[in-house]
């Protein structure tokens, strides 16, 4: 059986990387779009073997060139998506509504088996927030111009790889308080980047046609109860403060003056609103691939390079006469 060609934007992050071992253990051959050759090919080029994926460095708004790619392609998966704006034309609105609309469009254009778009879970009541409306609009685009597309909303991803348990872990690693914002009190469902990869790969090797899928873990949690889990693993005591929404509000417009802010008041604003499943849509669970892997069990695998002592530290998990008993 001939290898069905698969067209990836954003290999480079956590899923993508995830999803290119899958993909092409499973006899696919990928074709990765990056904007820069030299920084990203040589993390994208260990993923798999060689005569099996292949890195094209391309602006992904020239159009022309990545005409091209659609040209040899079957599937096309787009995993690009940024969680706050930057210059020179990484805005909201240019990320998550107009690139994903040219991609459907050229989907369209050269008769693609498959349209795979990585949205987020929640955006469907975050009507304040820019970043859940140009996720939403460009939703709309797709299905559009490729009604055929999958649209997967995941919770929140997370892994060894990821900028939320890691980001969450150095601050609690490193401040003798941490702020709850809306008390801690928004839940998640948080989704392991494998549980997130293996959807994907079953959607396209079953010819799934879902229009919208939610992705969620086994598991929901609030964000208090996720700190809680957090502080566990790495062995800390924090004190965790309700913080105070105008206060919150001016702590992030002074992140958002950092070239990685921390928080920033849109993101304040999602915060807002639960990110776990809507009933609205089927789930991955309902598809038949649940999600397998427990937060508290994936974190710890990673967290020992937040704890004293590191990977062999013992005294934060054991009590002082298990400790004596051990030495004696």
């Amino acid at each position: 059986m001939k290898a069905k060609n698969c067209l990836i934007f954003g290999g480079s992050g956590q899923i993508g990387r995830n999803l290119i071992r899958k993909l092409t253990k499973n006899n696919y051959k990928v074709t990765v779009v990056t904007r820069n050759l030299h920084q990203k090919s040589y993390i994208i080029k260990t993923q798999a073997n060689a005569g099996y994926i292949d890195v094209v460095e391309a602006n992904i708004f020239d159009e022309k060139k990545i005409r091209e790619l659609f040209k040899k392609s079957d599937i096309c998966i787009n995993l690009i998506g940024i969680l706050f704006e930057k210059k020179k034309g990484n805005t909201f609105k240019n990320i998550h509504t107009i690139f994903p609309s040219i991609l459907s469009k050229l989907c369209k254009e050269y008769n693609l088996k498959h349209y795979i778009h990585l949205s987020a879970l929640g955006i469907n009541e975050a009507k304040d927030s820019n970043y859940a409306k140009s996720k939403l609009e460009g939703e709309s685009n797709i299905f559009k111009n490729f009604p055929l597309a999958t649209v997967l909303r995941p919770s929140v991803v997370y892994s060894s790889d990821d900028n939320f348990t890691t980001t969450f872990m150095t601050l609690l690693n490193r401040l003798p308080f941490f702020p709850l914002y809306y008390n801690g009190n928004t839940k998640f469902s948080p989704i392991h980047c494998s549980d997130l990869t293996d959807i994907i790969y079953n959607v396209i090797s079953r010819n799934i046609y879902s229009k919208i899928i939610e992705c969620v873990g086994p598991e929901t949690l609030t964000l208090k109860q996720i700190i809680k889990k957090l502080l566990i693993s790495i062995g800390k005591k924090r004190l965790l403060i309700p913080m105070p929404l105008k206060i919150a509000e001016f702590s992030a417009s002074l992140f958002e003056l950092l070239p990685q802010p921390l928080l920033t008041r849109d993101q304040l604003r999602l915060l807002k609103y639960n990110n776990i499943v809507s009933g609205k849509y089927k789930t991955n669970f309902d598809i038949g691939i649940p999600s397998l892997r427990y937060f508290d069990k994936e974190v710890k695998k990673y967290s020992y390079m937040w704890r004293e002592g590191g990977q062999f530290s013992t005294e934060k998990y054991i009590s002082k006469n298990d400790l004596k008993s051990k030495l004696n």
